[in-house]
């Protein structure tokens, strides 16, 4: 049977473009480019609207921004799952102008993102200005909570992950008589967003990273001691070391060249679940779970769990970037 010119363009309106055919500006979202066509499909599923105003081509923000924020494989997933998405360019006419000019949008824009309901009202502020991964997570965060939808365990992971490094963190390395227990312990301390097994100077250690805006240095040493997982602290920075000597009672050493574990994240590593691409603090919890007899599905996407019915995937992903997720 033929198709009629109409049926084959209704097609096209309501399917989402395949981000390996689709604009650098636009990253891996499969995105929506009709307005209407967006609302009628946000009142039947019952989803709000992610409105993304870009400019394609664009400068080199526009791009940076397609390339990192809209590429990152936990945001993709989130729009993608949780709202219908919408693409609009700010740089043509036709109807992208007609509603540029509906929400008073300029033209030949920065990116500048909106959550709308199934009648096109905002549910959310409108994001412009800051071209961040953790500024969209933020507003997705905002608009499911806005809209009573549960946030994912793997979105509420990569807010805190983005919040601390964006304020910054700091790294200490802790000895103990067991590196594999000492990640597994430490991990459940408020502030640790990464452990890391290794050795140094002949001792098996733990190299930590923390946010210091919610746990200090001597209140994590002196948690991670009474778990036994912090026997003494390397640094060779004289402030921490004073720091320790008086708050803590700990011997301090200095630090030494750092040599990985190949078993680090031991219970990740030996569990079926080392195969799955995660950010660094996904790991780290993840491992803590498995070792406790937990679920750790609770803090892993869909697609991330996709990944173990995967025939193809057997090689071990820990420590690897997030973003080897595009290429299973």
């Amino acid at each position: 049977m033929k198709m009629s010119i109409k049926t084959a363009l209704l097609i096209i309106l309501t399917s989402p473009v395949i981000w390996a055919q689709q604009p650098i500006e636009l990253g891996k979202v499969a995105w929506l480019r009709d307005y209407d066509v967006a609302l009628t499909k946000s009142n039947a599923q019952d989803k709000p609207v992610f409105i993304q105003f870009q400019e394609v081509p664009g400068c080199s923000t526009c791009t940076t921004y397609g390339k990192r924020v809209l590429s990152n494989p936990l945001i993709v997933e989130t729009i993608e799952q949780y709202f219908i998405p919408l693409a609009i360019h700010n740089n043509k006419g036709g109807k992208d102008k007609e509603i540029l000019k509906k929400y008073n949008e300029p033209t030949w824009n920065n990116p500048v993102a909106r959550i709308v309901d199934k009648k096109g009202k905002n549910i959310t502020k409108r994001l412009s200005g800051n071209y961040s991964e953790l500024a969209v997570v933020n507003l997705l965060m905002e608009g499911l909570i806005e809209t009573a939808i549960p946030v994912p365990g793997y979105l509420e992971l990569l807010q805190e992950e983005l919040s601390a490094e964006s304020r910054g963190t700091q790294e200490t390395i802790f000895s103990m008589f067991c590196f594999w227990t000492g990640e597994k312990e430490i991990a459940e301390i408020p502030g640790v967003l990464t452990t890391d097994a290794g050795f140094m100077d002949g001792a098996e250690v733990v190299k930590i990273k923390y946010d210091p805006n919610v746990v200090t240095l001597d209140k994590l040493a002196k948690t991670a001691h009474k778990q036994n997982c912090a026997s003494s602290v390397f640094t060779d920075v004289k402030k921490e070391q004073e720091l320790i000597k008086n708050k803590t009672g700990l011997a301090t050493r200095g630090t030494g060249k750092y040599r990985h574990d190949k078993e680090n994240k031991y219970f990740l590593y030996k569990s079926k679940y080392r195969t799955i691409p995660m950010t660094h603090l996904q790991a780290t919890r993840v491992n803590n779970r498995i070792a406790n007899k937990l679920n750790p599905e609770e803090l892993l996407s869909p697609n991330q769990l996709a990944i173990l019915n995967s025939e193809k995937v057997n090689k071990n992903m820990i420590g690897q970037s997030i973003d080897k997720i595009w290429e299973l």
